[in-house]
């Protein structure tokens, strides 16, 4: 049975939504990035016209973000220094995003850049990992090991204004983690995605955080990310639709904590070869979408008011009365559940020690 969305204006299957972001969820707490990058794409698939997808899934990035983050936070593995830093540049990055994303949305093309965003992105990102695991592959095969240089210098690292980050042990140029944090901040801002397939590799290889401290300042940097980009598309374009993310947040938060535990029991080297073909296929899809499928003009739903369930009536009327509000409280809707998700999470594990103590 279809859900009419009263804010994108179509009609959506949520057992689809639901599966979908269940496994896009498994693959992100499998390989431990973000999965905006492919739950975007799969709900412009689904009939959800691009700029609705891309607020949407931020607001969804934001719940998943909140939820991993607290899980942090209590094993203490966040580097706060840091990831304000890296904030700071995401702020501005966000800004200059929507900006981009306001004019074209203005001249009609948003569409379209979003199109050509994703299958550039996912061409390189695919081609990439593909390239690499196989390496992963033919090593594991021959029972290789790879000697890599400790200490690569960019021009990044020649920044004045150091400071030191006790938590990392690092002296680094503060203008390093912001630069990363602008780009982030931008590509978030056009692609509705979390930016961690860029900053994890960046804080790993460019600043040189230890590896235990990323996941969690990955998340960290997100989650407020994710709030200003939730929160000016709510306000600027009116594009979050609350019964389109309560389907995005219960599938990927359920995902997420079923890929964790498959990650920590299988190898992902295999796996990473799939992962990569997958958002090659999906580059493809998208390109072919854009290019070649015959364009056909999508017929635009007037709901009438009378026809919408208690639900939807109020989800409609407050964002068209209250934007600023309703952008808030979208924030705030998203930060609730991925607290409770995390908290949920955190009581099963309690039980879990109990037991096996007792045993």
């Amino acid at each position: 049975m279809d859900v009419f969305l009263p804010i994108a204006q179509v009609f959506v299957n949520p057992i689809e939504i639901l599966l979908l972001s269940a496994i896009v969820g498994v693959l992100s707490g499998l390989f431990g990035v973000g999965g905006g990058f492919l739950m975007t794409p799969f709900l412009i698939f689904l009939g959800v016209p691009p700029a609705y997808a891309v607020a949407n899934e931020a607001n969804n990035i934001l719940a998943t973000s909140v939820s991993g983050s607290t899980t942090h936070y209590l094993k203490n593995t966040l580097d706060y220094k840091m990831g304000l830093m890296i904030v700071i540049g995401g702020t501005i990055g966000t800004a200059l995003g929507i900006y981009t994303f306001t004019y074209f949305k203005g001249i009609g093309k948003i569409d379209t850049v979003i199109s050509l965003a994703y299958m550039y992105i996912l061409a390189i990102i695919g081609t990439l990992m593909l390239v690499e695991s196989l390496r992963e592959i033919d090593r594991a095969k021959r029972n290789l090991t790879v000697k890599k240089k400790l200490h690569v210098h960019y021009w990044i690292h020649g920044l004045p204004l150091r400071m030191r980050f006790p938590k990392s042990k690092l002296y680094e140029s503060i203008f390093t983690p912001i630069i990363i944090g602008l780009v982030v901040g931008f590509i978030a801002a056009i692609m509705g995605i979390g930016g961690a397939f860029i900053l994890v590799p960046a804080m790993i290889y460019i600043i040189k955080m230890p590896t235990k401290l990323v996941p969690g300042t990955s998340l960290f940097v997100t989650i407020f990310v994710s709030v200003i980009v939730t929160f000016l598309h709510s306000f600027n374009f009116g594009s979050i639709d609350l019964m389109l993310v309560v389907m995005l947040v219960i599938g990927s938060i359920i995902g997420v904590q079923v890929g964790q535990k498959l990650g920590e029991k299988i190898d992902s080297s295999g796996l990473k070869a799939l992962l990569a073909i997958l958002l090659l296929i999906v580059g493809i899809a998208i390109a072919y979408e854009t290019f070649f499928a015959e364009q056909t003009e999508r017929e635009i739903i007037q709901a009438l008011t009378a026809d919408l369930n208690f639900f939807s009536l109020f989800i409609l009327e407050f964002s068209e009365d209250m934007p600023f509000f309703y952008g808030l409280f979208s924030i705030m809707f998203a930060i609730l559940l991925g607290v409770v998700a995390a908290l949920i999470r955190k009581f099963f594990s309690n039980i879990r020690k109990k037991y096996s103590i007792k045993k």
